[in-house]
Order: C-alpha cells, then sequence, then structure tokens
C-alpha cells in the first residue's frame, strides 16, 4: 500500500474498505495518520528537499534497531533546525501574476 496521500484523488479511511475486509481496513485505518496537503502546495518541494537531505546525511547507513534510529533522527533534527536553515523563494507575486494568471483576478 502507498505510504503518501495526496490531493489528486480523495484518499480518507473509507477508501481502505472499498479494497479490504472490513476487519483489515480497520486495522489498517487505525495505523495510518491522513495530513492533507494543499493542490498548489509549493512547500511541498521544500518538504521533499529537505527529506532527500535528512536521507543521505542521516539514513543513508543500516541502523541497527528502532531506538537507534530514532536517537540519530532527533540528533539530526536538532543539529539541522539549531542552524536555522531557511528557504530563498524565487517565485515572487509578480511572477504568479504572470505564469498563473487564471488564478489571480484581473486588477
Amino acid at each position: 500500500m502507498r505510504n503518501k496521500m495526496d490531493n489528486l484523488n480523495v484518499h480518507n479511511a473509507a477508501s481502505l474498505y472499498e479494497a479490504f475486509k472490513p476487519e483489515e481496513a480497520l486495522q489498517l485505518a487505525k495505523r495510518l495518520e491522513i495530513h492533507y496537503t494543499p493542490k498548489h502546495g509549493s512547500w511541498l518541494n521544500i518538504a521533499e528537499i529537505e527529506l532527500s537531505i535528512m536521507g543521505r546525511q542521516c539514513l543513508a547507513r543500516r541502523i541497527a534497531d528502532q531506538d537507534s534510529l530514532n536517537h540519530e533522527l532527533k540528533g539530526w533534527q536538532d543539529e539541522r533546525n539549531a542552524g536555522e536553515k531557511s528557504v530563498d523563494w524565487q517565485f515572487t507575486t509578480d511572477d504568479a501574476r504572470v505564469h498563473l494568471r487564471r488564478l489571480y483576478p484581473n486588477i
């Protein structure tokens, strides 16, 4: 089963009941935490970049067990947050008015 849900199709716990027996669907639904993302969420690219960095800097090796993984991730997260990384947004409102004309009212 996919672990990433998006807004291209409507996903919710009810869709599990279409694919699995009720008992199994309930067990799966209890394990999921669904986060709905905005359709036009450019922040999602930033999140994907951050996950890629985490993979390269922290997870690109074998980690023996869950406790070690949690410890490593916490350390990486604390160090990353202390560095106060920021995003240099290149796409301005003026750019959006040109490239996404259909989403902006005429001014």
